[in-house]
């Protein structure tokens, strides 16, 4: 199935690209292959793409090139992108689940209709890609989720989440890098730094990596 795509300039070096579907997955995939492309084979005057969940932005030269050209060149990986490559690095994250480290583990499974060990269960089943970076330096978006481990978010956001915090919400999952307010499900918790400001690269996960979470004995 071939996507449909807006396009928008953003700017006189930026051009933003918005999948027209509810299809998120699909068109993940397709910003993550058409970002790597770009990446490997830069056209001229291209500087950086960065895809999120349903959506890509590029950056440009606009000395070089123009939005015109810049989207005929995007929009022919969008539409027709190469193969993703899913055997790509994969990550272990190891996780203490409920208790204090995760104290909506039990909530999320009266949601679900299931028990708390198959919440476990289902997440550490993975490896689930990293569809992006976002809302805080760090803070990985998870996904797709299966069905049975979609929930909505909290009806009431804390002020306050801990660093290392893994939580469910709106189909996917996420880890928080520090300390934040937040309204997804917290189902567990990880030792890892998810973001380094002095480390090379800063950040532990980027786009298109595959997580297995794993739980902590």
């Amino acid at each position: 199935m071939t996507l449909a795509w807006s396009f928008t300039p953003l700017g006189e070096a930026a051009l933003l690209a918005e999948a027209v579907t509810a299809d998120h997955d699909a068109a993940n995939r397709a910003a993550l292959a058409a970002a790597a492309a770009l990446e490997a084979a830069p056209p001229p005057g291209f500087i950086a793409a960065t895809p999120a969940i349903a959506s890509l932005l590029v950056c440009f030269d606009p000395l070089v090139t123009g939005h015109a050209a810049m989207m005929a060149v995007v929009r022919a990986l969008l539409e027709d992108p190469p193969p993703l490559r899913e055997q790509g690095r994969v990550v272990m994250i190891p996780v203490t689940y409920g208790g204090e480290a995760g104290p909506d583990l039990d909530d999320v499974a009266a949601l679900l209709g299931i028990t708390p060990g198959e919440v476990i269960a289902a997440h550490t089943a993975g490896p689930f890609r990293v569809m992006m970076i976002g809302f805080a330096p760090g803070f990985p978006y998870i996904g797709p989720l299966p069905a049975r481990l979609r929930v909505p978010r909290r009806a009431t956001p804390r002020a306050a989440v801990p660093p290392g915090s893994v939580a469910l919400a709106a189909g996917l999952t996420g880890i928080y890098p520090a300390r934040l307010p937040g309204g997804w499900h917290l189902i567990g918790r990880t030792s890892l730094r998810l973001f380094d400001a002095a480390a090379e690269p800063v950040a532990l996960l980027a786009p298109g990596d595959l997580v297995q979470f794993v739980a902590d004995a």
